[in-house]
């Protein structure tokens, strides 16, 4: 009888081995999203990166020189210089 407990006993370590290996936490399912999650977190973090560097270089500029809030102004404010007439075109939308 003690013969036929040790089999079995190891027979279902194995079992409950292999089912935390396919199903639990730390399987190669659960793995696989994880590596899925990093590589999505890898590449927003690189837009951000970029998005951050182009930011630091535009507050450069602006903390430079004058022609970049010289621009800044014109395109975004609408702002002329004494002297300069304002023209604005506006299409007609397009059917």
């Amino acid at each position: 009888m003690a013969s036929r407990i040790v089999p079995l006993f190891l027979l279902l370590l194995l079992v409950g081995i292999h089912t935390q290996l396919w199903t639990g936490r730390g399987s190669v399912a659960h793995v696989q999203e994880l590596r899925q999650q990093i590589a999505k977190q890898q590449a927003a973090n690189a837009l951000a990166r970029a998005t951050n560097e182009h930011l630091a270089a535009e507050v450069s500029d602006l903390k430079s020189g004058l022609e970049t809030v010289e621009e800044k102004a014109r395109s975004e404010l609408g702002m002329v210089k004494p002297g300069e007439i304002y023209v604005q075109v506006v299409r007609p939308p397009q059917r």
